[in-house]
């Protein structure tokens, strides 16, 4: 168990950025919301079927159906559906990992105010780096056409969705059994998504392999591995501490995107990249890390 404690954060770091490299690979054969809402359904009814096996435990208080809803509808359907609509409309994966992984300074701003924990000067010095560093990377993409406004405004919605996601499972995820509450999660954006993509989109699907392994990875792996690893990190710690894990996830997307689709970013956007980097780093304070026991 020590052993899993020490890892997990790495594991977690790791795995997360892969549903970058996801999105990438799936996006040529479905539409953004089309793809979540059959991945959102799919993961809805894997976790329906693992509250049977585990016989795992019911929600008791009928307030935290719409508390599990609310955090679902905002980290599955707000924070993915913006995600993946920046990167079909064109943003490098690279950069929408960097913007939404600004979280751990929203969260160490807000945190204070909504959750009563502390928010350091060295934090404070870490949010203006992270806004200093995202500006640079997406204004001259901005200024010289090549980033459209659309794309960056779904990845700041995105980076909305999961700072808000993150600071209400915070304050009542505790209370709510995780594997029931994530089933109903699922259930809730699984229809934010498919209302939405009906209303937008073409619902049409290329079924190859390749998107039938993706789809299964996505699910597998992301909707139940990483998502149940990363309630469980957020019940072991503070709120800004596990989120300061985000930090990580920008490089090692960084590392992905050139080696598996060749995507090279211009050195002024590197230099906003390793900005903003620093910045998300400094929030990560000794007494906001993740607790090992």
């Amino acid at each position: 168990m020590n052993v899993w404690v020490r890892v997990a954060p790495a594991v977690f770091v790791i795995v997360w950025s892969t549903g970058f490299i996801g999105a990438k690979y799936g996006l040529p054969y479905a539409a953004p919301l089309t793809l979540l809402g059959v991945r959102m359904t799919i993961a809805a009814a894997v976790f329906v079927l693992l509250v049977i096996a585990l016989r795992a435990p019911r929600i008791t208080h009928r307030r935290q159906v719409p508390q599990a809803a609310l955090i679902g509808i905002l980290l599955h359907a707000v924070y993915l559906g913006g995600l993946f609509i920046a990167i079909d409309l064109g943003l490098p994966i690279s950069v929408t990992a960097l913007i939404v992984c600004l979280q751990p300074i929203l969260v160490a701003v807000l945190a204070g105010p909504t959750l009563g924990e502390r928010v350091s000067a060295r934090q404070r010095v870490g949010f203006g780096l992270g806004l200093i560093g995202a500006t640079v990377v997406l204004l001259p993409g901005l200024v010289t056409g090549t980033t459209s406004p659309g794309a960056a405004l779904a990845a700041i919605v995105a980076l909305a969705g999961t700072t808000a996601a993150m600071l209400l499972q915070k304050r009542w995820g505790d209370g709510i059994p995780p594997v029931s509450g994530t089933t109903v999660q699922y259930v809730a954006a699984a229809v934010v998504l498919a209302l939405a993509a009906a209303a937008t989109e073409p619902l049409t699907i290329e079924w190859t392999p390749t998107f039938a392994v993706v789809m299964a990875y996505m699910v597998l792996v992301l909707s139940v591995g990483a998502i149940l690893l990363m309630f469980w990190l957020i019940r072991r710690g503070t709120a800004s501490g596990f989120a300061s894990l985000y930090f990580l996830v920008p490089p090692v997307t960084l590392i992905e995107a050139w080696i598996l689709f060749g995507e090279r970013l211009s050195p002024l956007v590197l230099v906003g990249f390793a900005i903003a980097t620093t910045g998300v780093a400094l929030v990560r304070s000794p007494r906001a890390a993740i607790k090992a026991s």
